[in-house]
């Protein structure tokens, strides 16, 4: 379970067969954060991911068979680090846990946004902090009650400071036991993620929850759904913004895009369903 664990394994031969599930491509995290990294951290980022080919490299190529969580993934590692046998499984979501409740109307003025992951890993801080700079402002313009829950272990201090300072309704949560309440008590999911890599498991427990969802390309990478069929694709403020607006205002829309979603999670993304694909991937490795 990822390569970093690699250097746990014991030099003994022969080693028996060996996979790797690898849940990003680990490397692309580091340069995603130097394509938006400030002057500075941009340097300390691009050594990272330098360092990271060459490790990441390195480790996959000891294992029998790597398993990737999409198929644009697996292309990656093949095309990046030669290897010979790279597969992939769907990302899926126990529609048991996450049952379909259908959307509330909003409050008139207002709604709540949504994001739930964890808040000490970087990509999610700065995911939250282009949600406040950049996005909120021109949600307040129309809506001045909507509200921001962020629900996820230690969030920085300097975030709920800053929401403080502005007077912007953003709530941390922190660490909780169970999102589901925080999630259904929402109008509008969010993912507003600008680095990361793999895929992201949080959309699709929106959708089975049934909240319509806006992300940006990087927050729905590799997972199969359409934009205007799924979810709202947004990749700059503005238009983030108004995808949330959309949603907030449009009943039928909301109610399309959930029911697609829910539909399309039924048919192809259960637990069960992704449970035999990798059952199936580890036998054809040992075989």
């Amino acid at each position: 379970d990822f390569p970093h664990a690699m250097v746990l394994l014991p030099d003994r031969q022969p080693r028996p067969p060996l996979i790797v599930f690898a849940h990003n491509v680990e490397a692309e995290i580091f340069e995603r954060h130097a394509a938006v990294a400030a002057p500075g951290w941009r340097f300390i980022w691009r050594d990272q991911a330098r360092k990271m080919r060459a490790f990441e490299g390195a480790a996959l190529r000891q294992a029998r068979s790597v398993i990737a969580v999409s198929e644009r993934d697996a292309i990656a590692l093949r095309r990046d680090y030669a290897l010979d046998r790279v597969t992939h499984v769907n990302t899926g979501v126990d529609l048991d846990y996450h049952r379909f409740m259908p959307p509330a109307t909003p409050a008139a003025g207002g709604g709540t946004v949504v994001f739930c992951g964890a808040m000490d890993w970087q990509a999610n801080v700065d995911g939250i902090a282009f949600l406040m700079d950049a996005v909120w402002p021109l949600l307040l313009r129309d809506r001045p009650q909507i509200r921001a829950v962020i629900v996820g272990r230690n969030p920085p201090k300097s975030l709920a400071e800053k929401a403080a300072k502005r007077g912007v309704a953003f709530q941390f949560t922190g660490y909780v036991d169970d999102i589901r309440d925080y999630v259904a008590a929402a109008d509008v999911y969010v993912i507003p993620l600008r680095v990361g890599s793999g895929t992201r498991i949080k959309a699709y427990e929106a959708m089975a929850t049934g909240r319509p969802v806006v992300s940006t390309s990087v927050g729905i990478e590799g997972l199969a759904v359409q934009p205007e069929q799924h979810y709202l694709v947004a990749d700059d403020a503005e238009t983030f913004a108004a995808s949330i607006l959309r949603l907030l205002d449009d009943a039928a829309l909301r109610t399309r895009l959930c029911t697609a979603a829910h539909q399309l999670l039924e048919e192809h993304f259960s637990w069960q369903q992704v449970a035999r694909q990798f059952e199936a991937e580890c036998l054809s490795a040992v075989g």
